[in-house]
C-alpha cells in the first residue's frame, strides 16, 4: 500500500476548483454536479455538498398520477430526490462505477437501480415489466429517459456494450442488464433446460432477449435484488 505525507495525499485526491461542466466525473465512482437550479438524483446518493442547496423526495403527485399508479403497482423502491439551490453537489451509489450520456434528442432505458442522476429537462417514464412479475423478485420496472441533456447511470465494474443487429438478438442475465437503446423492447424467455440444471430458482435460466437494433449495455456483476425492494 502506497504511503503519503497529509499533504501528498490532499493534492492528489482533493475536489477539482475550476469551472466545470453542469455534470463532471470527480472520480470514476463519484459525480460532481455543479448545480445552479435543480437536478433529479437517486435518493440517498448525496455523499457532500458546498453551498446552499436543498433536498426534497419526489412528491407523490409530482410526475402526475400514471406515474404514481405504476410505482405503487411495482413496489418502487428506487426513489428520487430532488436538489435545489446553487453548489456543488457530490453523488455516489455503493462505489460503482459512473457513466455520463448527454442525450441529444435520443432515448435510454436504464434498470431503476442504476440511475443515478439526470437534468431535470429530461423526460422520463417508467417502463413496467409484466411479465418478470411473480418470476424474479426484484428488476420489475425500468426508467425510460429521452430529450436533451445529461444522464448519469452506474455499473458494478466497466459495462460492456453489445450491439444488437437485425437478425442476430442479444440475450442477457436481467440481473446483469443496465441498460438499452430507448427504441428496444426486450423479451423475456425462460431456458427449461436450463432451469431443470441449475434450479428452479437459478438467475441464468430467465434471459432478456433484444431484437431489431440498437445497443445494450451489461456489467460484470449479478446484481440480485431483495423481494419488496424491486430496484
Amino acid at each position: 500500500m502506497a504511503n503519503y505525507t497529509i499533504d501528498e495525499f490532499i493534492r492528489l485526491t482533493k475536489q477539482d476548483e475550476r469551472e466545470n461542466d453542469y455534470f463532471e466525473l470527480e472520480t470514476p465512482r463519484i459525480l460532481e454536479v455543479n448545480l445552479a437550479d435543480m437536478v433529479w438524483a437517486k435518493a440517498g446518493s448525496m455523499i457532500s455538498y458546498t453551498g446552499q442547496i436543498k433536498f426534497e423526495r419526489e412528491g407523490v403527485l409530482e410526475h402526475g398520477v400514471g406515474t404514481m399508479f405504476k410505482k405503487a403497482l411495482t413496489g418502487e423502491g428506487t426513489s428520487l430526490m430532488k436538489a435545489v439551490g446553487r453548489g456543488r453537489l457530490y453523488l455516489a451509489d455503493k462505489g460503482k462505477k459512473i457513466t455520463i450520456f448527454e442525450l441529444n434528442d435520443e432515448a435510454i432505458t436504464v434498470n431503476g437501480n442504476d440511475l443515478l442522476a439526470f437534468e431535470p429537462g429530461i423526460q422520463w417514464e417508467i417502463k413496467m415489466m409484466r411479465k418478470m412479475a411473480g418470476v424474479m423478485a426484484g428488476g420489475l420496472f425500468n426508467v425510460t429517459l429521452k430529450g436533451k441533456g445529461r444522464v448519469a447511470i452506474t455499473s458494478h465494474y466497466e459495462p460492456l456494450t453489445l450491439l444488437v443487429r437485425p437478425g442476430e438478438p442479444v440475450l442477457t442475465d436481467p440481473n446483469a442488464t443496465v441498460a438499452w437503446s430507448g427504441n428496444l423492447t426486450p423479451e423475456f424467455r425462460t431456458d427449461v433446460s436450463l432451469r431443470t440444471f441449475l434450479g428452479r430458482g437459478s438467475g441464468e435460466s430467465i434471459q432478456m432477449e433484444f431484437t431489431g437494433e440498437g445497443f445494450v449495455i451489461v456489467q460484470p456483476f449479478e446484481e440480485v435484488y431483495l423481494s419488496g425492494n424491486v430496484t
